[in-house]
């Protein structure tokens, strides 16, 4: 009789680690990996499943984690969550760039910026413990932890009042709501200083308003206030703002933004080591040199172009440039963009060699960035990790495999204190994905953005297959990872081999 209830079999494991793969049969008993059993270890035993797949030499990784996205209602509305299983993401960290769906106090406060992770009200709650319950209720497919973001805290507090500093009640009232979604479970605090809701705050009100980091153990991430000319000095500030709290910082989608400034990740990365090794710091990034966000005037200009994403008040324009609609409009793309809002876009504003100089720096986790609620999505939604794990380790050699799946699992799980998970390892979650080093690759591009990879065999997420043979399975085994129950769950063999200059953590 079969004592797992899932082998797989014949797997060139990559752990998760770094360290080098090794052929290894893998069984799991419930949502744990119970034995990871060696090819070359003389003694294995023979194991059975109810569920047995032959890997056939294709590599066993841990189930990827997505360290930046927008997925927190489409938890929710899009349960089966295809765009992330099919790439062969299991775990999702959402509520980034200072947007969350909770805690929302005020919900007749209007955001561009909220309007890109929520689409229905329903979906959003006035603190974490019920949002949290809305997610589970959903149940989706895969696992989902979360922060808290600094935007949402100031429409909760201030309202429409947004263009100014917050008074110290105000932030007093801001610190204690995130103390109690901490409390509730969430993993720590975002921000999105470069947007118009936060653009106001200084630096103080960020740090005071993070106290509560410290002692609860979160981890403070930014969409810094500037990724362009400033960025050295957004740099600082950001690393300012973890040091008064006492937590870990993560640099969100880190790029020089802007022809002027191409090239200078030759200072950005150094500054970036100077800080790791004073204190916690890690960033993501994603494999383009576009990015995606709100339509906003400011980045217009220094784009070499625009793609409109998504319009709420023009049918019919999203995935056209935004200079044909203005020349069909006859006015310049200001006042092109000006018409459409609200409005997302896609802008061209990176330089090729600064992508690969992030990509391949230790301190770098990979992280989508995908808006799931655009019209025309950018294609890192649908194609950012198989992107990394195709055309820039195996067929560019930016870094090996063993390094690829490090930055997408191992690092990740232990820069946001995901305990138990990011490791093929017994007694570890059975998040694991099975894909084809030879031939995955992205399909995903800027005309057919919602096109899904190739190679990706099989995801599993807490023991239960979520995609195989190119389609979801109706599986939805998720969980939302509470920050006490991972702080429970660590102990020795969470964490990689690496010492905590590497594995510490870092639009």
């Amino acid at each position: 009789m079969p004592t797992h209830d899932l082998v797989i079999r014949d797997a060139d494991v990559v752990d998760g680690s770094g360290a080098p793969r090794f052929r290894a049969d893998v069984a799991v008993r419930g949502d744990r990996i119970d034995a990871v059993l060696r090819h070359d270890d003389a003694t294995r035993a023979v194991v059975r499943g109810r569920l047995e797949i032959d890997a056939g030499g294709r590599v066993l990784a841990p189930g990827f984690i997505d360290v930046h996205t927008h997925d927190d209602t489409a938890l929710i509305a899009q349960p089966e969550m295809a765009m992330k299983a099919s790439q062969g993401v299991t775990t999702v960290v959402c509520g980034n760039c200072g947007a969350s769906a909770a805690p929302v106090l005020r919900p007749e406060v209007s955001s561009a910026l909220l309007s890109l992770i929520v689409r229905d009200p329903a979906h959003a709650a006035p603190d974490f413990a019920s949002f949290a319950a809305r997610v589970e209720a959903a149940r989706p497919a895969l696992n989902g932890a979360f922060l808290i973001g600094h935007s949402t805290l100031r429409a909760s507090v201030m309202g429409e009042d947004l263009a100014r500093a917050a008074t110290d009640a105000e932030i007093e009232r801001m610190r204690l709501l995130l103390d109690a979604c901490l409390e509730q479970g969430a993993i720590g605090l975002s921000s999105g200083l470069f947007y118009p809701p936060a653009a106001a705050a200084t630096t103080d009100e960020v740090a005071r308003v993070a106290e509560p980091l410290g002692r609860h153990g979160g981890v403070y991430t930014a969409h810094m206030r500037d990724e362009g000319d400033h960025v050295l000095a957004s740099m600082d500030e950001t690393f300012e703002i973890g040091r008064r709290a006492g937590a870990p910082v993560v640099v969100s989608h880190h790029k020089c933004a802007g022809r002027a400034n191409f090239g200078r990740m030759r200072e950005t990365l150094p500054r970036m080591d100077a800080a790791r090794a004073a204190q916690p710091v890690a960033f993501d990034v994603y494999p383009y040199t576009a990015s995606s966000t709100i339509l906003h005037p400011d980045m217009i200009e220094r784009a070499e172009r625009v793609l409109v994403t998504w319009s709420d008040t023009v049918a019919g324009v999203a995935g056209r440039d935004l200079a044909d609609i203005a020349a069909d409009w006859g006015v310049d793309a200001r006042e092109a963009a000006r018409r459409l809002q609200p409005a997302g876009a896609i802008y061209f504003t990176m330089a090729e060699a600064d992508v690969r100089a992030a990509l391949a720096h230790p301190g770098a986790m990979i992280g989508s960035d995908g808006l799931p609620f655009d019209a025309h999505p950018h294609p890192r939604l649908w194609g950012t990790f198989p992107r990394v794990l195709g055309h820039y380790c195996r067929e560019l050699r930016l870094f090996p495999l063993e390094d690829a799946v490090h930055r997408m699992t191992g690092l990740s799980a232990t820069t946001f204190g995901l305990a138990g998970r990011g490791f093929v390892r017994e007694g570890l979650y059975a998040d694991l994905c099975v894909f084809d080093a030879a031939t995955v690759i992205d399909r995903a591009d800027f005309a057919s953005p919602c096109l899904p990879s190739i190679g990706i065999d099989t995801v599993i997420v807490n023991g239960v297959p979520v995609w195989r043979d190119g389609a979801p399975t109706g599986e939805r085994p998720g969980r939302v990872l509470r920050r006490q129950a991972l702080r429970a769950i660590a102990g020795p063999g969470d964490g990689p081999d690496r010492g905590p200059a590497a594995a510490g953590p870092g639009r």
